[in-house]
């Protein structure tokens, strides 16, 4: 009976044990690792929508010279609105959740502050200046 419970193959509880502790510290030095991913990434994807929607602006700046004989800002209801500025609709603030209006537009008067709690992006329509409406705490987007 003896031989035949020693023939069975399988797992010692201490190999278990062991196991569970590398995976615990694995796991331990993952999770820091991909927030550290996560906010990179979010920071890329809201320094890339801020410089493709800034492009947008200059190149409409840039066009009404030429057709107009005045260089002019957008307004905020041409930026807003599609195929006038930005062919498509402008790309939401990453850093601002969906239940409070990422993708809207405030009046801006001075970069980096921050109007009112609605979030998305703030512009100013004098200077063309166009800055995201949140501000993060240690990241302070609302500078860049």
């Amino acid at each position: 009976m003896l031989a035949k419970l020693r023939q069975e193959k399988g797992f010692t509880l201490i190999e278990l044990v062991i196991i569970i502790v590398i995976l615990g510290i694995l796991a331990a030095v993952a999770i820091p690792k991909y927030q550290d991913i996560s906010a990179e990434a979010r920071a890329a994807a809201a320094r890339a929508s801020l410089g493709n929607v800034r492009s947008g602006i200059t190149i409409f700046y840039a066009n009404q010279a030429v057709k107009t004989g005045y260089a002019i800002w957008p307004t905020q209801i041409q930026l807003e609105t599609s195929g006038v500025v930005m062919e498509q609709t402008y790309p939401p603030n990453p850093y601002q959740l969906l239940t409070n209006a990422p993708d809207s537009i405030v009046t801006g008067v001075t970069k980096g502050t921050i109007i009112g709690s609605r979030g998305g992006w703030a512009y100013n329509e004098v200077t063309g200046e166009l800055w995201l409406n949140t501000s993060t705490t240690d990241i302070t987007e609302n500078l860049w």
